[in-house]
């Protein structure tokens, strides 16, 4: 069970590198990023205290193909996927919030919608609503993006009065919001699931708003199997899901939000490879083909180095 939880690398051009949940983000030259997914998981703010072994790759690949199968729609950061825990783009000025569009009431807007919320994130929910529900269209419900701690949601309306994202710059990203949604819930429903919600961000560069950062990955994003779910939401049973909701809801089942007192459940080996077998499950259903896993007889961060390395010296020659 090996999992890389640590990147401390000294890359050809590196000016700084930024450790966060997730990913490791290493800023070459101040130009280019090169972003390692690494296999940390993250629920309620807080790093899980164990690696999940290839979930950085599943991650990854996941947000790779993607990227590829919207720039047509979207510019976006992407240059090249030079290791299979790696992806190298274009750096941008990133945007302080996130855009978050539901295609459906589920989550964190379920729990709120229950509490007797009719407005999210300056968007009105009609009344009647039921768990798992398809929203006549697609929300967005933005969130500030936080250095730490929590997000928070916050409306349109705000984001542009506190100067967050110009009025120009915001309509730009509602516009790649939707059109990116619209193309990974065809690309999903073609797998026979459900795009059900996801977070994009957005960055500037030379003066024009590029997509950054990962897309439709398990992390980010919220499937559901296309098949059952009618028969289930008329029953008011649990969807059938491949996301990283099943991690928040087995710490919930184990008395852990992340609340003043709460101690962290361990997270024994089995769970962990259980955790790893859902991503895998899911890269092969959206991706539509077999799991490679890459080589971890090795150190893999001494891998991903040496080909992140080679990468970077190539494009200078």
């Amino acid at each position: 069970m090996k999992a890389l939880t640590r990147t401390d690398f000294n890359l050809p051009g590196q000016v700084s590198v930024y450790h966060g949940k997730v990913r490791d983000v290493y800023n070459i030259n101040d130009d280019l990023m090169v972003m390692v997914a690494t296999d940390r998981i993250s629920a309620f703010d807080v790093i899980l205290p164990k690696g999940i072994p290839y979930k950085g790759q599943v991650l990854n690949q996941i947000a790779a193909s993607f990227l590829d199968a919207t720039a047509d729609i979207v510019p976006n950061w992407k240059l090249a996927t030079p290791d299979p825990m790696v992806t190298v783009g274009l750096k941008a000025e990133g945007f302080r919030v996130e855009m978050i569009i539901r295609g459906y009431l589920t989550g964190s807007a379920w729990r709120e919608y229950k509490n007797g919320c009719r407005e999210l994130c300056g968007v009105k929910l009609p009344d009647g609503m039921r768990e798992n529900q398809k929203f006549p269209e697609p929300i967005i419900t933005p969130t500030t993006k936080a250095e730490e701690g929590h997000d928070e949601n916050i409306s349109a309306e705000e984001i542009i009065k506190q100067g967050l994202v110009s009025k120009e710059d915001w309509d730009t990203m509602v516009k790649y919001t939707r059109a990116l949604f619209q193309r990974g819930s065809e690309i999903a429903a073609s797998k026979g699931l459900i795009l059900v919600d996801t977070k994009y961000e957005f960055g500037k560069r030379d003066g024009k708003v590029i997509l950054i950062d990962e897309i439709h990955t398990p992390d980010s994003s919220r499937y559901f199997y296309a098949e059952g779910y009618e028969e289930k939401f008329k029953k008011g049973e649990p969807q059938k899901q491949l996301s990283k909701e099943f991690v928040r809801q087995w710490l919930i089942e184990h008395n852990f939000m992340n609340q003043p007192g709460q101690v962290m459940p361990e997270i024994t080996d089995e769970y962990a490879q259980s955790v790893a077998d859902r991503y895998i499950e899911l890269y092969e259903h959206i991706v539509g083909k077999k799991f490679t896993p890459a080589d971890t007889e090795g150190d893999i961060a001494a891998r991903i180095e040496r080909n992140v390395t080679k990468w970077l010296t190539n494009r200078k020659q």
